[in-house]
């Protein structure tokens, strides 16, 4: 393991059940336990457990408008509701995406957002630069979190911890006690299924996945699946499908945008709409079970015209599918590809997000 690796506090759990263990986001994380394909069926169906302490976590604490906070992000941090998140974008001034993040109300003059793990320390210095008053604080050291995802988390949390978890929709949290310590319960999830993110003091997360393990129901998930299950759902990965060099725009995430407001990367976007995008985001259905890999070639009409930003077998179409960037005349649904790598050749035709509809999110 490359010295400079961060683990996080659940490392020795993954290794005692044989995980295939290897970087990503500057973190030593299990990719899977008993594969893939047994772990995105058992979150499709079950509940799958899901150790995602690498995330970033920060707290701004103080007056959003006066100190500034109000003008970083790309939606209104001002009219998040009170026990309420909301998703959307850190962008530069050129209108591409520093990161996607998740912005927690935790009270008139307090929120916590959450950032992608590769991303966190440039996020919070970004964020840090911008504020003009309040408080801002780095807790994701001191911060563990676990997702349950699965059609089936519901009943599972119940019985771990109470009635209270059932009055949480979607998109909504509480805050409660878990294991005689303060945590977050967040109806949220990067799967397309019913599921909670928790989030609680680094030093009971290993207690909290030795409880919810120890339900039949539950079985540990690796990024593996959870990879999978994300683009079944159409979700975009950072670092692959967005980045900086991608806007909002042309990622198809415009309504995560807030034109009402000040922020920083507004005029470019402006500019942007304005003068039309030269790429847009694309998915496409594999006429095989081949998987289309990062970078393959996406051909039209025998000419290269884009790449692949994501791309897996889905287990649950039975095929391979995809997205990546071509030029937004070749989005239209029904336009054939090719998609190319060397001598490797599949057939592909352009479709609607997400590829898998039938997901038990909203249950």
């Amino acid at each position: 393991m490359d010295e400079q690796t961060k683990t996080t506090a659940l490392n020795s759990r993954h290794r005692d059940l044989k995980a295939l263990i290897a970087p990503f986001g500057g973190w030593d994380m299990p990719i899977q336990y008993e594969g893939i394909i047994a772990e995105h069926a058992w979150c499709r169906q079950k509940a799958a457990l899901f150790d995602i302490c690498h995330m970033g976590e920060f707290i701004f604490q103080g007056d959003f408008e006066a100190g500034g906070l109000e003008d970083v992000f790309s939606f209104s941090v001002t009219t998040i509701p009170l026990g309420r998140s909301r998703y959307g974008f850190l962008l530069n001034d050129q209108g591409g995406i520093i990161d996607d993040l998740i912005v927690f109300r935790l009270a008139e003059d307090k929120v916590m957002v959450v950032v992608n793990a590769a991303t966190a320390d440039n996020d919070f210095a970004v964020i840090n630069s911008r504020l003009r008053g309040g408080s801002f604080t780095n807790i994701t050291d001191r911060t563990g979190k676990l997702d349950l995802q699965g059609p089936l988390a519901r009943d599972v949390m119940l019985a771990a911890f109470g009635e209270k978890i059932a009055s949480i929709p979607y998109f909504k949290f509480i805050t409660m006690d878990i294991l005689g310590v303060e945590a977050i319960v967040s109806r949220t999830g990067y799967t397309g299924e019913l599921g909670y993110e928790i989030f609680l003091p680094v030093e009971k997360v290993c207690q909290l996945w030795d409880l919810l393990l120890q339900d039949q129901r539950v079985k540990p998930a690796g990024l593996g699946a959870r990879d999978v299950l994300r683009l079944e759902v159409g979700y975009s990965l950072y670092g692959s499908d967005i980045d900086e060099t991608t806007t909002p725009l042309e990622a198809g995430l415009e309504a995560f945008v807030n034109f009402d407001k000040i922020f920083v990367g507004k005029q470019a976007l402006l500019s942007q709409k304005e003068q039309g995008i030269r790429r847009k985001k694309v998915a496409f259905q594999v006429s095989s079970r081949r998987s289309p890999r990062h970078h393959y070639e996406i051909c039209f009409a025998g000419e290269t015209v884009g790449s692949v930003t994501s791309g897996v077998f889905s287990p649950m179409l039975g095929c391979g599918i995809g997205i990546g960037f071509v030029k937004p005349e070749l989005t239209v649904i029904g336009t054939p590809f090719t998609i190319r790598h060397e001598r490797v050749g599949m057939e592909a035709v352009v479709c609607e997000l997400p590829f898998y509809r039938d997901g038990s999110l909203r249950s």
